[in-house]
């Protein structure tokens, strides 16, 4: 017999930018608890509910008893269970007892587990009844629910204190009209809850699990699914939006806040006041949505304009007049600040707050931020010359990209280091380029991020990420497991995207050269070498499996070590194309033989006397090879990677043909060192794009 079961916790308001994960992962925890149980089927079904004041499930179909299992367990050796008259040992009692099976010898079976004959139990387990398992269950999701910071109150009897994300109030645990005795956080479970803090203030008896989410709607002025909420704030917001002739700025993170913050959500129009709008877009956004949880509005032409919708928990009776003036004077206050720090900042020039700086704390090992600086102009700058960029550009961007942290702005929204710097040198009258490498040396600042869009901030990025990579790693703060407080994997991955996807010839032993020489006065720090490239590659392997490449592809080219970063698309590709022909296994597998063959010789030559060649299978190979050289070389040098591999399928029968015919490891030292020649030359030309060895299975 199976029915609907519901389970809630109701709470005081929790935590609005946790309620989502919270919602999910109690439901999460509740199902699996009863699926390894087995009380729930394939055709059940599991609604997660969350609203500011409630952690609830639904799920469908969930039997009165778990189902029986048939078992199959494992007793004891037959020469140690069984006397020799064939009765029950003292040991096989024993352990029939501690395993709960009250059988008779006569009803276990005999099996060998390889080494000796043993005995075997085979019955039935009868299921648990949901009476008495939910009880687990419910604890066992409670204590793993992903609370960001727990809190202690005491329960009503006011002796007694527990921990939990927030007070809870109600407890729920319906299975279909019947209520399961469950107990968890000093509550008994029953049918009782709350709906609305304010529009319906009194206690709400749920009929049943399944006119649940109807009665929070109807009575009790919830909308009780996270999901259907968040649709709903996200409809009301497009909607009034548009009947002002605007369009609403919704972040996907400020939506799911004001989702954990509201359970019935009412949208009302306000303003500003139009001077604010002098100040950066950008520190008016922050404003309303850090501190206010407002949308912006725009108009056609995507400018900010001076009015916004906020998100209410209650239907106001005056039409929300008093909820628009309120939220209006609060926004003004708001505004003004960010105006009074705009005003202040563009009092002092980003050029004299360099020296500033220094006293600001990069590092305990590697000094301030005015050091950094230092060190990134001169990284910069490196990377300016060898990429035939303005100089002076490079270096005054460079010089200028960390000053904005010394401002007003920047202190109060970090968010905007980079964006502010911009605005502040374009109104200290520096050149475009240098205002906008300023906010675009940040670039890419998450996964999907746009690259810096002109070459002098393309510089000062790489010169930004590689400081800090080389710098943090040279003092032994490297990344460990899931721990990157400085986020040095987003660098690299910045880096290699930066370095790929703008084509730039930059070699990246020679980016590590120039980064580790910038630290030459620094007494604490020591080059990471090997570390730090391997940190590199692994992230590069990681982005290009990402990329739908194979891991065997990716392999192929990663253990070259390539330098050039900007050329790996095109070897990948190469790679790619060259295994679809037909002598590419073939051709793989002999490489991967000639690597073998080479790995256990002394140091070989890559060359070869062509009139040693005796036996005709390798005078074959290696007039293949002499007229297949020349042309691959050519290819190779040229960029056409896809084009140098498949000049290689020639050499297929030659190759074969060598294998079956002629002993490489011969007695005659001349001889065997000449064929281990011939086969490191042509290793050496076939690996010249990829170690095409890693392509064999």
């Amino acid at each position: 017999m199976s029915a609907p079961l519901l389970i809630e916790i109701h709470t005081e308001e929790l935590p609005p930018k946790s309620l989502k994960t919270l919602a999910e992962a109690f439901a999460a925890g509740i199902e699996n608890g009863l699926r390894t149980r087995l009380f729930i089927n394939p055709n059940s079904v599991v609604t997660v509910y969350g609203s500011p004041r409630r952690l609830a499930v639904h799920i469908s179909h969930v039997a009165k008893r778990a189902a029986d299992q048939s078992f199959r367990q494992k007793l004891l050796p037959v020469s140690i269970g069984l006397d020799a008259a064939g009765k029950a040992t003292a040991a096989l009692r024993k352990k029939l007892a501690a395993l709960g099976i009250d059988a008779d010898v006569s009803n276990l079976q005999q099996d060998s587990d390889g080494k000796q004959p043993i005995l075997i139990y085979e019955g039935v387990r009868h299921g648990e009844l949901l009476i008495t398992a939910l009880q687990a269950v419910v604890e066992e999701a409670v204590a793993v629910l992903p609370v960001p910071k727990m809190m202690s109150y005491q329960l009503a009897d006011g002796a007694t204190t527990t921990r939990f994300v927030r007070p809870a109030h109600r407890l729920i645990a319906m299975h279909g009209h019947a209520v399961v005795p469950v107990h968890v956080l000093g509550l008994q479970a029953g049918t009782k809850t709350f709906g609305h803090r304010f529009m319906a203030p009194g206690v709400l008896t749920v009929l049943s699990p399944d006119m649940y989410a109807e009665q929070m709607l109807e009575e009790g002025y919830v909308i009780a699914s996270f999901a259907q909420r968040r649709a709903k704030i996200d409809t009301l917001l497009r909607a009034e939006a548009a009947r002002h002739g605007a369009k609403a700025v919704i972040p996907d993170e400020l939506l799911d806040e004001v989702t954990g913050l509201v359970e019935w959500p009412v949208i009302y129009e306000s303003s500003f006041d139009a001077a604010f709008l002098e100040v950066p877009p950008e520190c008016l956004l922050l404003t309303m949505q850090q501190n206010q949880k407002y949308f912006a509005l725009t108009d056609e032409a995507g400018r900010l304009t001076d009015r916004f919708l906020l998100v209410s928990n209650i239907q106001a009776t005056d039409g929300g007049a008093a909820i628009r003036a309120g939220n209006a004077r609060v926004v003004r206050a708001r505004l003004a600040d960010a105006k009074f720090f705009y005003d202040q900042d563009r009092r002092q020039t980003l050029e004299s707050r360099v020296q500033g700086l220094e006293s600001v704390v990069y590092h305990g090992k590697l000094g301030s931020q005015l050091q950094r600086v230092e060190r990134v102009v001169a990284i910069a700058l490196a990377f300016a010359d060898e990429l035939s960029v303005d100089r002076s550009l490079v270096e005054r961007a460079a010089r200028l990209c960390k000053a904005d942290l010394r401002t007003l702005m920047v202190g109060e929204f970090p968010e905007l280091q980079g964006v502010m710097g911009e605005y502040y040198a374009r109104h200290d009258g520096e050149k475009a380029e240098v205002s906008r490498a300023i906010r675009m040396h940040y670039y890419p600042r998450f996964s999907g991020d746009a690259l810096p869009d002109g070459m002098v901030g393309t510089c000062v990025a790489l010169a930004d990420k590689l400081e800090m990579l080389t710098g943090l790693f040279g003092v032994g703060e490297k990344p460990t497991g899931e721990r990157d407080p400085f986020a040095l994997r987003r660098h690299a991955l910045g880096i290699l995207r930066i370095l790929m996807e703008k084509q730039l010839t930059l070699s990246l032993d020679r980016l590590l050269e120039v980064s580790e020489r910038a630290f030459a006065g620094a007494s604490s720090f020591a080059a990471a070498g090997e570390d730090l490239r391997d940190f590199i590659y692994e992230r590069l392997r990681g982005m290009l499996r990402e990329q739908a490449y194979s891991a065997q592809q990716v392999e192929a080219v990663m253990a070259l070590r390539p330098s050039r970063i900007d050329q790996v698309p095109q070897q990948l590709a190469a790679v790619r194309a060259f295994m679809a022909l037909p002598e590419a296994e073939s051709l793989a597998a002999a490489n991967k033989r000639i690597g073998n063959i080479l790995k256990k010789a002394d140091s070989v030559p890559i060359a070869f006397d062509r009139a040693l060649l005796l036996e005709p299978a390798e005078r074959s190979l290696g007039d293949a090879y002499i007229a297949v050289q020349p042309w691959a070389e050519q290819l190779f040098a040229s960029g056409d990677y896809s084009a140098m591999l498949k000049s290689l399928a020639p050499l297929k029968i030659p190759v074969d043909r060598f294998f079956d015919e002629v002993m490489v490891n011969v007695d005659d030292a001349k001889l065997r060192t000449n064929r281990l020649g011939l086969l490191a030359a042509l290793r050496t030309t076939m690996n010249r794009v990829a170690d095409i060895s890693k392509l064999s299975a």
